[in-house]
């Protein structure tokens, strides 16, 4: 019997390794955000909730950093630490796969959306596990290879989930679809996972007389308290924190507005898997180029140019749909547009060139301004912002364009994905020395406590009086839902960094938990209304006054530090 070799144990092994593990975290989301989102388009769904399907599978993604302390807390003797962890996550990641095969579209898209929520919730997991591996099996003088060819690793699965499932499609059907993916998965986990064997050092875990789940909660609250600290222990940090939530560039063409509009415009799948397989080998190869131009110019000089040049094909997207007449979305299955179809090609080609040459850039940047005491933990808390930022960017596209019509929706992404620039000039440098809170650090924590307490009371007269069936409630309800969330954190900090008695503990983080059930209020029964609607205005009057109140004390965890 062959004996697959030990990956693990040798240079070209684990570099061929991490190449393969990062391919499956991009294969589903390829899958889901070109091959599924188009096909879910052709059955008629409307913009608004494949945007909202999209952003849904981002999300774990943006809370990927609370699976750290259980990756590292939880460890298997027998089967190894972060390859029980990667070979689980994956065994799931194809079972969730599998189990959309029974769910009837466009009818069941709730159940379906649910499931691929839990199927990415894996995918950040392992993508944790992944990460910690590589960490503890790369040599110092591996990491800057390992880490290009785990990034491409990632467009190649994207290529393969988007791509090349569609150029499949006509052979395998869509549900058969579904099992190409998880079979992907499952050869992976196969040829490399599974004669992996880690380090024995890997194995070796001090709890001091603590059960696991006390030990995680203690690395999950030393996690908090230095991204905490970090995010509002200087300006350049705290700017960053705005800038990693706001849209880095126009994101319109790269999110399902693009795919919705391809299948409206009359393109099968072939032409859109060609057209998803070069803009993704463009990208790649600008990323590259976009790193060395960065290098030799200066960082936020380029970042700043290459963001521009992302809202040219936008704005000029827009531009051709509004001189055809193309306003608002059509129902599939018409007559092909060739015209706009050539157009959808040049934006998107060129818009990928913009985005390819800013990836890389922009992450740079990142760690110009993480604090190299805490540098994992606030690094790690940007990146998932980042991915909050593109389940943000994805519904309110969906809404807007169902809204505002594709010309308009095109001209606001266009502008907003330029407001970051605003925040750049205040991003200096960290310097080694740095300390992890300067003099200013509370009253930033007070002006943003207070920021928040007014936004939770102005939901209470929105959701009194504004039009339930208005056409931009459903952006309203984004930005409000993304203000509770951030509220939720900053109730949860102030147990942390302000001397609260047990009471007032209790009080920030019900009222945090509070907060975030507000966003369930939309799947209340119709009978129910009344009520959900007092008990929702209630929470964020309570929260509101609250952190109001919190915003006038002493921070005493973020007093200045040498």
């Amino acid at each position: 019997m062959l004996r697959l070799p030990n990956l693990l144990a040798s240079r070209k092994g684990r570099l061929t390794a991490f190449f393969m593990l990062y391919i499956t975290e991009g294969i589903p989301l390829g899958f889901a955000a070109t091959a599924v989102a188009s096909q879910l388009r052709r059955m008629g769904v409307g913009p608004a909730e494949i945007g909202a399907f999209v952003a849904s599978f981002y999300l774990p993604w943006a809370f990927k950093w609370a699976f750290g302390p259980m990756v590292d807390v939880f460890r298997s003797q027998r089967f190894g630490h972060r390859r029980a962890w990667i070979m689980g996550t994956q065994l799931m990641l194809a079972a969730t796969l599998l189990l959309l095969i029974w769910v009837p579209l466009p009818q069941g898209l709730a159940l379906f959306t649910g499931i691929l929520l839990i199927h990415n919730t894996f995918g950040a997991m392992q993508d944790v596990a992944i990460d910690a591996l590589a960490v503890n099996s790369l040599g110092e003088d591996e990491r800057g290879l390992a880490n290009g060819l785990m990034f491409a690793g990632a467009s190649l699965g994207q290529a393969i989930g988007g791509a090349g499932v569609l150029f499949l499609l006509p052979y395998t059907g869509f549900q058969g679809s579904f099992v190409l993916v998880a079979a992907a998965i499952l050869m992976v986990t196969t040829l490399v996972v599974l004669p992996m064997r880690e380090a024995i050092a890997s194995q070796l875990v001090q709890l001091h007389g603590r059960s696991r789940l006390q030990a995680m909660t203690a690395e999950m609250r030393g996690f908090a308290v230095q991204a905490f600290q970090s995010f509002l222990g200087s300006r350049a940090a705290f700017a960053a924190v705005f800038f990693a939530l706001l849209p880095m560039g126009a994101m319109s063409l790269s999110l399902a507005l693009q795919n919705s509009l391809a299948v409206e415009l009359g393109m099968q799948d072939s032409s859109l898997a060609q057209l998803t397989l070069f803009s993704s080998l463009t990208s790649g190869v600008c990323m590259v180029v976009g790193g060395l131009l960065s290098d030799r110019l200066g960082q936020r000089r380029m970042l700043a140019f290459y963001t521009a040049l992302m809202s040219l094909p936008v704005l000029y997207m827009g531009w051709v749909l509004h001189s055809h007449g193309y306003q608002m979305p059509r129902a599939p299955g018409g007559a092909p547009l060739p015209a706009l179809i050539e157009q959808l090609w040049i934006a998107t080609i060129a818009f990928n060139v913009g985005m390819g040459l800013m990836y890389g850039t922009r992450t740079a940047v990142f760690m110009d301004v993480t604090n190299p005491r805490v540098a994992g933990t606030q690094f790690t808390a940007y990146m998932a912002m980042m991915n909050l930022a593109i389940a943000f960017a994805a519904t309110w596209q969906g809404i807007a364009v169902e809204a505002l019509g594709y010309p308009l929706t095109l001209l606001i992404d266009a502008g907003a994905g330029l407001l970051g620039l605003l925040l750049l000039p205040l991003m200096a440098k960290i310097g080694p020395a740095t300390g992890l809170c300067d003099a200013h650090a509370a009253g930033r924590a007070r002006i943003m406590a207070r920021a928040l307490g007014l936004l939770c009371l102005g939901f209470v007269p929105y959701l009194l009086y504004a039009d339930p069936a208005g056409a931009m409630v459903g952006i309203a309800n984004t930005l409000f839902t993304l203000a509770f969330v951030a509220s939720a954190l900053f109730l949860y900090a102030a147990t942390l960094l302000q001397t609260l008695s047990p009471g007032q503990q209790r009080l920030c983080r019900w009222l945090a938990l509070g907060l975030l059930a507000i966003y369930l209020r939309r799947f209340a029964p119709a009978q129910a209304e009344v009520l959900v609607q007092a008990l929702c205005c209630a929470v964020a009057a309570a929260a509101g006054l609250l952190l109001m109140q919190l915003g006038g004390r002493v921070w005493t965890g973020l007093r200045q530090q040498a």
